[in-house]
């Protein structure tokens, strides 16, 4: 079955919700194709603990303020959920799910999306599949040597499955300071960072966050000299449970090791520690294998953009994958503007 639409949205989390809001203000018929069964995104796949870094009003997509969660000031993920599934029903977005893409294809004048229940033929695309689904693992030695169990951020829900055990958790951005904060009570924990973490200040949250990411932008595009933005502060929020993990002596880390044992991990200096499980809270890489059949990639696999819109490839734009594709266009705040210029570029592209 072949169906077409002007435009088709690839992902319904944050950023393609963003973009269908903007697309349906605009007049500009459009379809949402969304992997997952049900609202929500990424966000129903996080641990348990995770919390925003901001409060509720400054955590909205365009349109609609997330509503504040009763006794939390930072709300936890499933009251993202459930303002997504909110937001998505609000403007009667058409989500279709679960469909899942399996390539974007040039098609004459059109692209053809190609799933596993159709396909559809569109003037343009946005894709908005984030980087969730691509979680990045270090090469390190003796990593399939290791006994135990090792697992990435998204496999992590909650620390009651490691209670009492040796656990080692790598990374020192913000996932791996909140889970090593998660985990700081209940196991015998080892956090090991590449280089000593860098906290920001108490009082900085997300709202200050957004604002120094979109000044630098800005900067760039005026040609004046780069502010360092979000980098230039610090690496990890101290939200409320790291702020106590650490004021409490509990997160302290331990610089890389070199290579896994069989039993644990090994330092150069050849001191050794066993370790029960390992987390990997090393980050991702934006989810784009659906993009592959259109050869965009250049030799380090980045696709060129002009703000949102892929360079070689005009009809297709790429969304929320950070600073790539907009000032913090991957947090729920600042994705609404490059949706706007996203949806503004189609519009003109149509007519």
């Amino acid at each position: 079955m072949t169906r077409t639409a002007p435009v088709v949205v690839i992902g319904g989390g944050q950023s393609g919700l963003a973009a269908g809001y903007h697309l349906r203000r605009l007049g500009v018929d459009f379809v949402i194709l969304d992997a997952e069964t049900t609202p929500g995104g990424a966000w129903q796949h996080t641990w348990d603990s995770l919390r925003l870094f901001s409060p509720a009003a400054y955590s909205s997509l365009p349109g609609r303020l997330m509503p504040p969660q009763i006794g939390a000031t930072y709300p936890d993920a499933q009251h993202v959920v459930e303002y997504l599934a909110d937001y998505e029903k609000r403007y009667e977005l058409p989500v279709e799910r679960p469909v899942r893409v399996l390539g974007v294809h040039r098609d004459g004048r059109l692209l053809r999306v190609e799933t596993d229940s159709g396909t559809w033929r569109a003037a343009a695309v946005i894709s908005a599949t984030g980087t969730w689904w691509r979680p990045f693992l270090p090469a390190i030695a003796g990593r399939g040597d290791f006994g135990g169990r090792q697992l990435h951020t998204v496999e992590y829900r909650r620390p009651q499955d490691f209670a009492g055990r040796r656990v080692i958790v790598v990374g020192g951005g913000n996932s791996g300071a909140q889970i090593a904060a998660d985990l700081a009570h209940a196991t015998e924990l080892t956090w090991v960072t590449q280089r000593p973490p860098r906290f920001l200040p108490d009082d900085i949250d997300g709202r200050a966050l957004f604002d120094v990411a979109t000044a630098r932008r800005r900067a760039l595009d005026e040609g004046r000299t780069d502010t360092g933005g979000v980098a230039s502060l610090g690496d990890i929020v101290a939200v409320p449970a790291v702020r106590a993990a650490r004021d409490q002596g509990l997160l302290r880390s331990t610089p890389m090791f070199t290579r896994l044992t069989p039993a644990g991990v090994e330092w150069a200096d050849g001191t050794r520690a066993e370790a029960d499980a390992i987390i990997w809270c090393t980050g991702f890489r934006p989810a784009l294998s659906h993009l592959a059949p259109l050869r965009l990639r250049g030799r380090r696999g980045h696709i060129a953009t002009s703000g949102t819109r892929a360079v070689v490839e005009p009809r297709l734009h790429l969304l929320g994958y950070g600073d790539w594709t907009g000032p913090a266009s991957a947090t729920l705040i600042g994705v609404g503007r490059p949706a706007r210029e996203a949806a503004k570029e189609i519009v003109a592209l149509l007519h």
